[in-house]
């Protein structure tokens, strides 16, 4: 999973940043709104966390420069107490949702999992497949019940394939998403996650390798 924040005051970045990060997502953090511009033009993210006053460029355009390009991921924005013409105007732009600064962290992820879930079609933080059930809150896979012990990125593998079930998936896209941009990628690396999960989750046969395009989840 990989979240954009975009946000000048650092203590309220920073924390935000160390909590998605301790939640296993990547994040890529602008601190100002010319280089939030940039991450939303260069990259994919399954959300995007915007502060509306910024320095270079205000949150307002950067929304609406980004559906405007075609970019459909959920954007949750940051707005001072009071300012109620704010968020109507960055909901109009385009935005999902808005939290009002100053915030409990655990309200923010809640907001963005609610976010999250809805884009990928989930109402709720457990995904069911039939036998399989993946739980995004504990960060758990169960078959039949039964807990699956996963380590950390190999949920993260899984998670992101399910959010894109019956969709090809390319090696390339799941390094981008699970990987820090200062990380060494490795599609070997991918190929190893992949095999480690399809003995795990047997008998049931949910990855299917798709020849030059990468994986899809495909779940009976």
């Amino acid at each position: 999973m990989r979240l954009l924040i975009v946000e000048d005051e650092h203590a309220i970045g920073k924390q935000i940043q160390d909590f998605f990060e301790g939640e296993g997502m990547v994040v890529d953090w602008a601190q100002n709104g010319t280089d939030g511009a940039y991450f939303s033009r260069e990259y994919e993210y399954e959300l995007a966390i915007i502060d509306l006053g910024l320095p270079g460029q205000d949150g307002m355009s950067i929304i609406r420069d980004m559906r405007k390009l075609g970019r459909s991921c959920p954007v949750l924005i940051l707005t001072a107490r009071g300012d109620w013409q704010d968020k109507v105007e960055g909901l109009e732009a385009g935005a999902d949702d808005y939290l009002v600064k100053p915030f409990h962290i655990e309200e923010l992820r809640a907001r963005a999992n609610a976010l999250i879930r809805r884009a990928a079609g989930h109402a709720h933080n457990v995904m069911e497949f039939g036998e399989l059930s993946i739980d995004r809150s504990a960060k758990l896979a169960r078959i039949a019940g039964t807990q699956i012990e996963l380590t950390s990125y190999e949920f993260n593998t899984l998670e992101y394939l399910a959010l894109n079930k019956d969709k090809a998936v390319s090696k390339s896209e799941l390094t981008e998403h699970l990987y820090h941009q200062d990380y060494e990628r490795d599609s070997n690396v991918i190929e190893v996650f992949i095999g480690r999960l399809r003995k795990k989750l047997a008998p049931l046969d949910v990855i299917k390798t798709v020849r030059g395009q990468g994986y899809r989840f495909s779940p009976q």
